[in-house]
């Protein structure tokens, strides 16, 4: 689906980590900022969630900062309402 331009959203109502993951495994073929929306702006779009999935103002500011290490993403800080939480 990747491959074939198919692919706009990942979810799942289980392991979160699990996305992440996916959206990494997607980048080489359609660019991490398209696989990033497949996790967040696409799948908020969908659910008719406008104040959440992207980067803006007046929007929710929860983040996730990540970092690729050997393959794998791993949580460095997370923001909840705009201030930081780990």
């Amino acid at each position: 689906m990747v491959r074939a331009g198919a692919l706009d959203t990942i979810a799942s109502d289980y392991v979160p980590a699990a996305m992440i993951e996916a959206a990494y495994a997607c980048a080489e073929t359609m660019g991490l900022p398209a696989a990033i929306a497949t996790i967040t702006a696409n799948p908020a779009r969908m659910c008719r969630m406008a104040d959440r999935g992207r980067i803006a103002a007046g929007l929710r500011a929860d983040i996730v900062q990540l970092r690729h290490h050997v393959g794998l993403p791993f949580v460095r800080r997370v923001w909840r309402g705009g201030m930081r939480v780990a």
